[in-house]
């Protein structure tokens, strides 16, 4: 596998989340920069989402940012980022954060953050790409995805295979011993 040089994070949007899982994402992104990698992600400039880009952005990286144009008046572009790249939609936009990520960072989020996290498992699925994907487990957040996942394994709809598609992490460290690794 080649050395991983661009970090795709898929992460909440909202502002409306406790302060600590926004200060956790200024902590990542602050890693993320002083690491060396270059950031991916959906361009918003709110919660989670606004929290890591502007740290790594802060902390001298750089930050890629792809916007659909469908979130026009929903949700807010950042203005301040290394490349912003306006698509038309959703679909375009997860297709163009894959092309220029080599790695999946996934944090907490919503629904649009479970869309992401659901497709670039299927696409490794169907050996679309053997991309690291990494799901801190802040607070337990993924607690209930992992007994769906295991739900889905035991019912026999995702065979055991599908659980060694993905890390589960829970600390900042062992994001990056995963990518490291």
């Amino acid at each position: 596998m080649q050395k991983i040089k661009s970090v795709c994070v898929f992460c909440g949007a909202s502002n409306n989340v406790a302060k600590d899982f926004l200060e956790e994402g200024e902590r990542l992104g602050k890693m993320i920069a002083e690491k060396g990698y270059h950031m991916v992600f959906g361009a918003g400039d709110c919660g989670m989402m606004g929290a890591v880009s502007g740290a790594v952005l802060e902390n001298g990286g750089t930050v890629t940012g792809v916007y659909p144009r469908v979130l026009d008046g929903l949700e807010k572009a950042h203005n301040h980022l290394s490349e912003l790249i306006i698509v038309d939609d959703m679909h375009t936009r997860k297709h163009t954060m894959f092309e220029k990520s080599d790695a999946f960072i996934i944090l907490p989020g919503g629904f649009g953050t479970m869309d992401e996290t659901f497709e670039v498992i299927t696409w490794k699925q169907l050996n679309t790409h053997n991309k690291p994907i990494i799901l801190y487990d802040y607070k337990n957040f993924w607690k209930s995805w992992i007994a769906l996942t295991d739900q889905f394994i035991d019912l026999g709809f995702a065979s055991k295979k599908t659980k060694t598609m993905y890390d589960v992490v829970d600390t900042l460290e062992g994001i990056f011993t995963k990518l490291e690794d």
